[in-house]
């Protein structure tokens, strides 16, 4: 088995942005540099979204007709595992997401194959496949291996791999799916509206806050100094697990990954490794807190020592 195979994520007639993101991911589970990337699009009308998947670092895009416009469970696992069973892939890369959770986890145990949900790395360590992911709620990170087994599937965190940058030109296949008497029909889609909108990930200008203010009566000056100098507010994991700001607003390894952001000031945040997994990467990270040997100073390209109260006062000011 060789080669690595993506399935791709598509709602409601849109391509899903993970799919972009697997591509990047696949490279890392990349025995050796010949190996090939494979995308399969399973729809009803599998080329409209062929255009979309055409990007680098994908050799292949394989067009799996069938007959639901939506996404059906039965129709995803008896799709995938033809097209394992027929391109005897080693490595399956599918999205952690509310629709691979209703066939990859099966899939993988009736198949036999190596599983992993939540991952945010694939490497080759020694000549073997391994994959981390976060465990004990998010305390720690884990790296599973998968000793016997020919091929592994693995459900990538979104927002975590930066999606490759252009088009290309990309040779298509067909495969016929098997027919499946689906238990499940997907009669209608409601979109559930969010209490909070914001798109971290596309956030150039980030503020984020942590521990360090101490209550949540003191996010309103944070909020009030976000907005006026033109920055998207965020925060670290006790602040969201708090409630004092929407889930959607933290950035983190169980949060969102700062994709987009270019200004990252952080206030207040200590610097625990699960945060710096979604920001560390910011060419520009300003950080302010009081504890000089506080973590977020390793990765600052500016620190401050001192009390965010102040400075974020001296900022309003300011501006």
């Amino acid at each position: 088995m060789s080669g690595i195979l993506i399935i791709a994520e598509h709602r409601r007639g849109e391509l899903r942005p993970v799919t972009l993101e697997l591509a990047t991911a696949a490279q890392g589970a990349k025995r050796a540099a010949s190996d090939k990337v494979a995308v399969a699009v399973i729809a009803d009308d599998p080329r409209k979204f062929v255009p979309g998947v055409s990007v680098p670092g994908v050799d292949e895009i394989v067009t799996v007709k069938v007959a639901a416009r939506d996404f059906e469970p039965d129709t995803y696992e008896a799709a995938v595992r033809a097209l394992i069973d027929a391109r005897k892939p080693a490595v399956v890369l599918v999205a952690h997401s509310i629709d691979s959770f209703g066939y990859a986890a099966a899939l993988a145990a009736k198949g036999g194959y190596g599983f992993a949900t939540d991952v945010f790395r694939v490497e080759y360590q020694e000549g073997s496949l391994v994959a981390t992911r976060a465990g004990y709620g998010q305390k720690v990170n884990i790296e599973v291996d998968f000793p016997g087994k020919d091929l592994v599937m693995l459900a990538i965190r979104g927002n975590v791999f930066k999606p490759p940058e252009g088009t290309a030109t990309v040779p298509l296949a067909e495969f016929a799916a098997p027919p499946v008497e689906a238990r499940v029909t997907s009669r209608e889609f409601i979109e559930m509206s969010a209490a909070d909108d914001v798109d971290m990930t596309a956030a150039e200008f980030i503020l984020a806050i942590g521990r360090g203010i101490g209550e949540q009566s003191n996010v309103e000056q944070f909020r009030e100094l976000a907005d006026k100098v033109g920055a998207t507010l965020g925060c670290s994991r006790p602040i969201a697990d708090a409630g004092w700001l929407p889930k959607s607003r933290q950035i983190g390894q169980s949060g969102k990954t700062a994709t987009a952001c270019k200004l990252y000031v952080a206030m207040g945040i200590s610097g625990a490794i699960q945060h710096l997994a979604g920001m560390k990467h910011v060419s520009t990270i300003v950080a302010v807190n009081a504890d000089a040997g506080a973590s977020i100073f390793t990765i600052a390209k500016y620190g401050i020592v001192g009390d965010i109260f102040e400075i974020s006062a001296a900022l309003r000011e300011h501006f």
